[in-house]
């Protein structure tokens, strides 16, 4: 058993922003007993695969959610009383530059939290013991670690601070069969403002094929619609198992990912609504790149190593966002009108961010990262 304070670490909002927590979290854990991960439903599944979290609680944040519940007081008593259950002696508060960690400060100030600490830029009154103050243009994860810090929890030294998650599939079979990569095409996107349209990620796919590389497409649940027509055509349910159009094997994916339809005509596989983050995690670690905007699957793809082509769209900084210590390239007009704006719906006619990044040059960047000769090359 650890020595040291039980420390309750809070982010929540999206998975991909949990992610970015990572090593905070993993700071706190190498000086503290315990630690209590607090995040959003919309984070259960990235702080699950955290390493250095010891339990993860999961409460709806109405103050930080994208759709928020309504407040009421009896929500905000059982969160008091599940914090006041666990003995947490110290607590840090992240959150984004557009966030107040102050509700979330009074609640655990009622549950008899005695050290909070937060990056606040409103009076906080006696509701932080540590208001931190840091620069605008910090990168999340370096936010998160500069509070972590103010409380004295700092990195060990063999650790570099990238993105890092457990990865419980890990001893299964390879969602890549053991042969040469694939790239993933992630279509779907937290927020329409930051989506590259489905007829571009479509002709995407034509021409990875077209240059002789496998595609893999990936969506949640409710994007099934959006993965089919982006991967176009595909075989009946549960013929995808290796063959002439999937070379690799790359539909033999682990636990209940196994089935998902491939066109044996092209080496395409679609696999929307088939991953949890888990299993999302598996695929990208067998991928060669990962083209997505600026929305979770990019900071996961760090975590596991693996390239990415960062379609994104500046209504949201790129110096805070932006992949974590991993190869990637960045597309899309960083200067455009709606930078800045945290636009969930796209302010400026025609898209002119994103929809003016043509499909070549995405092609080129995929090329830049994971050369086709070096990756041929390597399976030789």
């Amino acid at each position: 058993m650890r020595r040291g304070p039980h420390v309750l670490v809070a982010r929540q909002d999206s998975a991909g922003d949990v992610l970015l927590a990572g090593p905070a979290v993993r700071a706190v854990a190498a000086g503290a007993g315990r630690v209590t991960l607090l995040c959003g439903p919309r984070g259960r599944e990235a702080a699950a695969l955290l390493p250095g979290v010891d339990e993860v609680l999961v409460r709806h944040a109405a103050w930080i959610d994208a759709t928020p519940a309504p407040v009421t007081r009896a929500s905000g008593e059982a969160l008091v009383d599940a914090l006041a259950g666990r003995g947490v002696d110290q607590a840090l508060v992240l959150t984004s530059f557009h966030q107040s960690p102050l509700p979330l400060a009074l609640l655990l100030r009622m549950a008899g939290v005695p050290m909070i600490a937060a990056i606040s830029v409103d009076y906080p009154g006696s509701l932080l013991d540590v208001r931190h103050l840091v620069d605008d243009d910090l990168h999340e994860v370096e936010r998160a670690l500069s509070l972590a810090a103010s409380l004295g929890y700092r990195l060990p030294e063999d650790d570099d601070g990238r993105l890092a998650v457990r990865r419980p599939r890990a001893a299964e079979p390879s969602p890549g069969g053991g042969e040469n990569g694939y790239v993933v095409v992630h279509p779907g996107v937290s927020a329409p403002a930051r989506a590259w349209a489905p007829d571009r990620h479509a002709a995407l796919v034509d021409a990875l094929v077209a240059a002789g590389r496998r595609v893999v497409v990936t969506g949640g649940e409710t994007e099934r619609a959006l993965t089919a027509l982006v991967a176009g055509p595909t075989a009946p349910e549960g013929s995808g198992r290796g063959g002439p159009g999937d070379p690799g094997g790359v539909s033999r994916l682990v636990g209940a990912q196994r089935g998902a339809p491939v066109d044996r005509a092209r080496p395409v596989t679609d696999l929307g609504g088939r991953l949890d983050l888990a299993g999302l995690a598996e695929v990208l670690a067998g991928a060669d790149a990962l083209v997505v905007g600026n929305t979770g699957p990019a900071h996961l793809a760090a975590a596991v190593d693996t390239p990415v082509v960062s379609l994104f769209a500046p209504v949201v900084p790129a110096v805070r966002w932006r992949p974590w210590k991993v190869p990637h390239v960045l597309l899309g007009d960083q200067r455009a009108a709606c930078a800045g704006t945290r636009a969930r719906t796209c302010p400026v006619p025609g898209h002119p961010c994103l929809d003016g990044v043509p499909v070549a040059e995405v092609v080129a960047a995929v090329e830049r990262l994971a050369p086709a000769r070096a990756r041929a090359e390597v399976v030789a």
